[in-house]
């Protein structure tokens, strides 16, 4: 049994969770996200806890950022867009059952009191204002298990996880990022 309750946007993903794992599960409704669920969330943090599972979309993303701001602390899965999709859709109903017990096993809380990585880093390390940015944002999320984002958002989310520059410098000289990199090219 999972002791937090998980919050998903829709009821395809609560039916695929509770296909898989003895857990209880709040549903958004999308980005209609409103006053009652926020309720329900905050009162679930309090008692049990909470994990905010969302799409790896922008939609995701911004429900993902309402909950976290208005019910700090609560724990946050990630699941990789290359592995939640059909030909059409992204989403969390769309992942294998390896992916989704991935996921829920590499838990982040975001923590925002201190500042980490500024924006002059972001440009320096090449995750803001250069043509590769965004896939270079999409290998620190993989390898971080944050998700991914545009820049403001994976910002926020490396300062929430303690993340330095010195980590990320590692991650974009080390072998696998390299590696991704030169695979990226031959398809």
């Amino acid at each position: 049994m999972i002791r937090e309750v998980i919050v998903v946007e829709g009821r395809h993903d609560e039916a695929l969770l509770k296909q898989y794992f003895d857990c209880d599960v709040i549903v958004t409704g999308g980005l209609a996200l409103n006053d009652q669920v926020l309720e329900q969330i905050r009162e679930a943090q309090r008692t049990r806890g909470v994990i905010v599972f969302t799409d790896p979309d922008a939609p995701g993303n911004r429900i993902r950022a309402r909950i976290d701001e208005a019910v700090p602390g609560c724990k946050h899965a990630y699941v990789d867009k290359k592995k939640a999709r059909t030909a059409k859709k992204v989403g969390v109903e769309h992942a294998a059952r390896e992916v989704l017990e991935e996921a829920l096993s590499s838990l982040s809380t975001l923590e925002h009191e201190q500042e980490t990585i500024t924006s002059e880093d972001m440009y320096e390390l090449g995750l803001l204002g250069r043509a590769d940015s965004r896939r270079r944002r999409t290998v620190i999320g993989e390898v971080l298990r944050i998700g991914d984002g545009n820049a403001k958002t994976m910002r926020r989310r490396l300062n929430g996880s303690h993340v330095t520059k010195k980590m990320i410098e590692e991650i974009l000289n080390g072998k696998g990022y390299r590696d991704s990199v030169e695979n990226e090219g031959n398809h």
